[in-house]
């Protein structure tokens, strides 16, 4: 089935994701110096920009859905002293059945074949306009913010502090999915599922310290677009369309209509 993965085209869905309150993405710290930041923020290393890698926001997305879709087969994909337990199928056919895997990805098992992913996520890079707000605050951080809190001791009372760096509510990051179309059946269930796994998010929250009110974030979609094979080989206008939301992607599923992997 999956050995010769045709692709029939490509679903984009961009737009814009907003932090409503402060947003962590931690890094590691190379560093111990003295009334430096306990825990920084993830940056580019050539702009010094934060920004959110899109493998975080994968992630996030896998654990939500898996969630929602009631999964519960998980296997434990970490080491002896770190346990890590999701669902992942042991083989490309079971992936190619499963709403969860076809989407973000398998690692075969015993034998069993990988199935790569069909949504790629982009890292998720500040748009222009909030760069230049960032630029301009004046917290002593570049583009973030210091949140200072403190860990109390039950009984001795004795206090904890930490300095946490966030990115400051208001910042906007550019958002991009990209979607490969393999199969023209799963086209309406697999972007109803991105969909449901974006409406969770917002109402959830994205990188650390989210029960105590870090990242919250609202999404706003651009309409979605579809190209085919056909249009980026010969530009041919009709098989490019447009929708304007995830509410209905009839156009979409017609577009490809009747393509399907072969094998």
């Amino acid at each position: 089935m999956s050995t010769n993965r045709i692709l029939l085209g490509k679903v984009i869905i961009a737009g814009q994701l907003e932090c409503l309150t402060g947003l962590h993405v931690g890094a590691s710290k190379d560093n111990m110096e003295i009334g430096a930041i306990d825990s920084p923020v993830v940056r580019d290393p050539i702009t010094r920009e934060p920004y959110i890698p899109g493998s975080s926001l994968k992630g996030k997305f896998r654990a939500l859905l898996e969630k929602a879709l009631g999964i519960n087969d998980r296997r434990d994909i970490g080491t002896k002293n770190n346990p890590v337990k999701v669902h992942v199928c042991d083989d490309d056919n079971k992936a190619f059945n499963c709403n969860l895997c076809r989407i973000f990805g398998s690692t075969g098992k015993d034998g069993g074949k990988n199935f790569p992913a069909r949504l790629i996520i982009r890292d998720l890079k500040l748009t222009t306009d909030s760069r230049e707000k960032l630029s301009d605050i004046d917290t002593g951080l570049q583009y973030t913010e210091w949140k200072f809190e403190n860990a109390i001791d039950r009984v001795t009372s004795a206090a904890n502090p930490r300095q946490i760096e966030r990115v400051p509510k208001g910042a906007e990051f550019e958002f991009e999915l990209i979607y490969n179309v393999e199969e023209s059946s799963h086209i309406e269930d697999d972007l109803k599922n991105i969909k449901l796994a974006i409406e969770l998010l917002k109402l959830d929250a994205l990188g650390g310290h989210g029960s105590r009110g870090y990242g919250k974030v609202d999404i706003k979609l651009n309409p979605i677009s579809a190209i085919t094979i056909e249009h980026l080989k010969y530009g041919t206008a009709e098989k490019k369309v447009d929708c304007p939301s995830f509410d209905d992607v009839s156009n979409i599923t017609a577009l490809f209509k009747g393509g399907k992997q072969q094998g």
